[in-house]
């Protein structure tokens, strides 16, 4: 059993990469608030697309950053870190200023914008974890990737409520919302490249090879998959379920969304702390299994029916943050862990391009299942999750 590591706010700002790297996740954070969950309503407002034509532009740009993860994970193990980092916010810059640049009806130019915005967002992540797995190590990394998420949790809020705000002011406040989150993208680039971290070379050890952690982590990284469905329960399944199902008011998305928010912000860093005790494997584990337990209980509040259905649905979202907390908090610091040194790039990018893939078919999979009835959606997305959970006990 590991024991707790208690960790300073300067050690703690020093493991998360120091202050002018956590300066620029913060103002990464909000550039990415701002702007992704409008980019949509940019391309059918502001560029007078069809809805179909930009929802494709967008779906095919989150493919091709999926693809890019193999290349990001091979210039990460060739010693970058914050470089990696500075590219995949200034490749950003260039697709809002291609944005900005799209005429009316340029579903081309849209296209690119987006493709350059995907593979932004897709890259950061992997080379964030590399360059906190480089300054930071044992649990004092697991707190700093906590706070990294949870930094960015807030920040992508408060874009998001700004971007909100500025709605009213029509196409114009949404093209100076796009030119302010590319000049927030650049800041972020300046600051990240000024840290100049870069991991000198790893000689091959004993038990870095396929012999050694490769089949545990292959078999974490297809859980992830699964795993990963939880982080759009909120976003997509329960707005599903509260409006077809239960005649419920958007007032009940809306709230059970902030919520979910505020819990991961506030409660991403001392719960993973107070779970250090533990270990990472275990702790991945049982995340799985509050999850299956939450996925149960919307079954169970469902039932319910209107009336009863959305307070028991909005009670039981709690749980379901509480296990996407304990996932968040593990499953990238049981990668880092687990991932032989010479190897570190490739195999955060792996783990990355399976939460990917997650994020991109869950979508998919829970509207295809909705229509047939809660037994169907909550009783697979829990055998799913409780079988994915037992296989990264094994």
């Amino acid at each position: 059993m590991a024991t707790t590591t208690k960790t300073r706010p300067a050690a703690l700002v020093r493991a998360c990469g120091g202050p002018r790297y956590a300066v620029a996740l913060a103002v990464d954070a909000l550039g990415t608030g701002l702007l992704r969950p409008f980019l949509l309503l940019y391309g059918v407002t502001v560029l007078d697309l069809s809805a179909p034509a930009t929802g494709i532009a967008m779906t095919v740009a989150v493919v091709a950053g999926l693809m890019c993860m193999p290349a990001v994970g091979r210039w990460l193990d060739r010693g970058a870190r914050s470089t990696v980092v500075a590219a995949s916010m200034l490749v950003r810059v260039l697709g809002v200023a291609l944005l900005l640049a799209t005429p009316t009806g340029g579903v081309g130019l849209f296209a690119v914008a987006a493709l350059l915005l995907g593979i932004g967002n897709q890259a950061y992540p992997a080379a964030h974890a590399a360059l906190v797995a480089t300054v930071a190590h044992g649990r004092e990394r697991d707190a700093a990737l906590a706070v990294g998420r949870a930094l960015r949790n807030a920040a992508m809020g408060v874009g998001a409520l700004v971007a909100t705000a500025s709605l009213a002011g029509g196409t114009g406040a949404l093209r100076a919302l796009a030119a302010v989150t590319g000049l927030a993208y650049l800041v972020a680039a300046a600051l990240a490249w000024s840290v100049r971290l870069h991991a000198g070379p790893v000689a091959t050890a004993a038990g870095d090879g396929d012999g050694g952690p490769a089949p545990r982590l292959r078999a974490l990284l297809a859980a992830n998959v699964v795993y990963a469905f939880c982080l759009n329960v909120p976003e997509i399944a329960l707005p599903l379920v509260l409006v077809t199902q239960l005649d419920a008011s958007p007032v009940w998305s809306a709230a059970i969304f902030v919520a979910n928010t505020v819990l991961v912000v506030s409660l991403q860093v001392p719960l993973t702390v107070a779970l250090s005790r533990f270990p990472r494997r275990t702790v991945l584990a049982l995340s799985g299994v509050v999850l299956t337990a939450s996925y149960v209980g919307f079954l169970a509040a469902l039932s319910l029916g209107p009336g009863w259905g959305a307070p028991a649905v909005a009670a039981v979202s709690v749980v379901c943050t509480i296990g996407e907390i304990m996932y968040a908090g593990s499953a990238t610091a049981l990668v880092t862990h687990l991932a032989p040194a010479r190897a570190l790039g490739r195999v955060v990018a792996r783990f990355e391009l399976s939460t990917g893939l997650g994020l991109a078919v869950s979508p998919a999979v829970i509207t295809a299942l909705a229509p047939h009835g809660p037994a169907a959606l909550w009783g697979t997305l829990a055998a799913a999750t409780l079988v994915s959970a037992s296989a990264v006990a094994h």
